[in-house]
C-alpha cells in the first residue's frame, strides 16, 4: 500500500497548494491596474481553481480504486480461504476498506505538511522573482487548509470501496484455484457494464456540446463542459476493458513478431482488466497535460486577438505566469497516473511470478522474460499516449470554447458578441509529452523487469 499512501499524500498537497496558488492569482488581479476590473477573469480563475480541484481528486480516486481491484484480483485464493472457514465477503471488503481508510489518512497528513510547506515557500520565492509588493493575499486560512486533506481522506476510503468490490464475487471453491484476473470473454459477456459506459459517454458528450453552446453567452458554460467530461471519462474508464486490449494488441504488432513481443501483445488481449487498469492511468495524465496545453494555447491567441492582435507586455506576464502554474499543478496528477502505472505494473508481476516462472522453465531466458515485461509497458504508454493526445485536444478545445466563447474577438466592438475558438495545439507540450511518457515507459519497468528473474523456475512454480 506505500504507492497508495504516496497518491494520497500527492493528492493532499496538491490541494493545498491550488488553494494557496488561486489565492495568490486572485490578490495579482485584484491589484494590477489593466485587469483587476475584469470580472470575467476572476469567474474563470475560482471556476479553474475548483475544476483542477475536482481533477485531482477524481484521478487519485481512479487510481486507488485500480490499485485496490488490482490487489483484491491477486487475493482471490486468500479471500477465498477466508470464505471458506466462515468470513462472509462483506466482512472481506469492509477489512479492505478499512485499509483505504487508513491510507487516506496517512497520506492526507503527510500531504497537508508537506503542501502548506511548499505553498509558503512558493510564496516567497514568486514575491521575490516578481519583484511584488503590497500584494493583499495571506496564505490559505487554517480552516481551509483541512479541506483538501478530508476530501482525500473520503475519496481514497471511497475508491477502496469501490475497488474492493470484486471480493462480493469471490466464492469458497476458488481456493482450490490460483489467483487470476478474469479473462477475456468472461469480460466482454458483461452487458450491463458495457451499457452503462456508452450511456455514460453518450450523456458525457452530450453535455460537452452543451458546455461549447453555452460559452457562446457566458462562461459559466465551462462548468456544463466540465461535468460532460467528467462523465464520458468515466464511461471511457469503465468500458475500457473492451476498448483498450484491442487498441494495445494492435500496437503490439509494431513491435514484430517474435515470441516474447507475440506473448506481451497477447498478455493485454488475455487480461484485460489488469492491461485496462494500467492504460487508463496513463491515458488520465497525458490527456490531462495535452487538454491544459491546447486551452491555455488557445485561451492567449483569443485574447491577443481581442486586444488588437497583441497583449499588453503586464498582462502577457500575467497570462504566462498563470499558465505556468497551472501547467505545473496540472502535471502533479500527471505524476499521481505515473504512480499508478508503476505501482499496478509492479504488482502484476509479483502476481505473475508463477506464469514468469513457468514461462523460464519452457525456455525463455531472463532476457527474453525481461523484455517480455519491458515490452507490455511499452505496449501501454504508446497506446495511451496516442489515445490521451486525442482527448486532451477534443477536451481542451471545448474548454476554451465553452469559456471564451462569450468575449468579444472583434477589438472594434462592432461585430457578434460571440465567436467560435478553435485549437491551438502547442508542439512544445506535445513533443514534451511524448517524452515523458518514453521515460516513464523506461522508470515504470525497472523494478518489474528485476522482480521477473529474480526468483528461480523452481521457486516460482512452487508459489501459492
Amino acid at each position: 500500500m506505500g504507492a497508495s499512501v504516496l497518491v494520497a499524500a500527492i493528492s493532499s498537497a496538491f490541494g493545498v497548494i491550488l488553494l494557496a496558488a488561486t489565492a495568490y492569482l486572485s490578490a495579482l488581479l485584484r491589484a494590477d491596474p489593466y485587469i483587476g476590473d475584469s470580472g470575467t477573469l476572476s469567474v474563470v480563475l475560482a471556476i479553474l481553481g475548483a475544476l483542477l480541484l475536482g481533477v485531482a481528486v477524481y484521478v487519485a480516486a481512479i487510481v486507488t480504486a485500480n490499485t485496490f481491484a488490482t490487489v483484491v484480483a491477486g487475493r482471490t485464493r486468500r479471500i477465498a480461504l477466508l470464505r471458506l472457514i466462515g468470513s462472509s465477503a462483506r466482512a472481506q471488503r469492509a477489512e479492505l476498506a478499512r485499509q483505504g481508510l487508513v491510507v487516506g489518512v496517512l497520506g492526507a497528513v503527510l500531504g497537508l505538511v508537506g503542501g502548506t510547506a511548499v505553498a509558503a515557500a512558493g510564496v516567497g520565492v514568486a514575491e521575490a522573482a516578481l519583484g511584488l509588493e503590497g500584494i493583499d493575499f495571506d496564505l490559505v486560512r487554517g480552516e481551509l487548509l483541512l479541506l483538501p486533506a478530508a476530501i482525500v481522506v473520503l475519496t481514497t476510503w471511497a475508491a477502496a470501496w469501490a475497488g474492493s468490490r470484486r471480493v462480493l464475487e469471490v466464492t469458497p471453491l476458488q481456493a482450490l484455484g490460483g489467483s487470476q484476473e478474469r479473462g477475456y470473454a468472461e469480460v466482454s459477456g458483461r452487458r450491463g457494464r458495457h451499457v452503462a459506459a456508452v450511456a455514460l459517454m453518450v450523456a458525457g458528450a452530450a453535455l460537452l456540446a452543451l458546455g461549447v453552446v453555452m460559452g457562446l453567452v457566458t462562461p459559466l458554460g465551462v462548468i456544463v463542459a466540465f461535468v460532460g467530461g467528467i462523465l464520458s471519462f468515466t464511461g471511457l474508464s469503465i468500458g475500457s476493458v473492451l476498448v483498450m486490449p484491442p487498441v494495445l494488441r494492435l500496437v503490439g504488432r509494431a513491435f514484430g513478431s517474435g515470441a516474447t513481443a507475440r506473448l506481451a501483445a497477447e498478455n493485454a488481449l488475455r487480461q484485460p482488466e489488469r492491461s485496462s487498469r494500467m492504460a487508463i492511468g496513463v491515458v488520465m495524465g497525458v490527456t490531462l497535460v495535452t487538454m491544459f496545453a491546447v486551452a491555455l494555447e488557445t485561451v492567449e491567441r483569443v485574447l491577443a486577438v481581442s486586444a488588437g492582435g497583441e497583449l499588453p507586455e503586464e498582462m502577457t506576464t500575467i497570462i504566462d505566469t498563470f499558465a505556468a502554474i497551472m501547467m505545473g499543478l496540472v502535471a502533479v496528477s500527471a505524476v499521481i497516473a505515473a504512480v499508478g502505472l508503476v505501482n499496478l505494473l509492479t504488482i502484476g508481476v509479483v502476481q505473475r511470478r508463477r506464469e514468469l516462472g513457468l514461462l523460464r522453465a519452457v525456455g525463455l531466458s531472463n532476457t527474453q522474460v525481461r523484455r517480455m515485461v519491458l515490452l507490455e509497458a511499452l505496449h501501454i504508454t504508446v497506446s495511451a499516449t496516442l489515445a490521451g493526445l486525442v482527448l486532451g485536444v477534443v477536451y481542451g478545445w471545448a474548454g476554451a470554447q465553452s469559456v471564451l466563447g462569450s468575449v468579444q474577438v472583434d477589438p472594434d466592438g462592432t461585430g457578434p458578441t460571440f465567436s467560435l475558438v478553435w485549437p491551438a495545439v502547442p508542439a512544445g507540450p506535445v513533443v514534451a509529452i511524448v517524452v515523458a511518457t518514453a521515460v516513464l515507459t523506461l522508470v515504470a519497468a525497472v523494478v518489474p523487469t528485476r522482480l521477473a528473474t529474480r526468483v528461480s523456475p523452481v521457486e516460482a512454480l512452487a508459489v501459492d
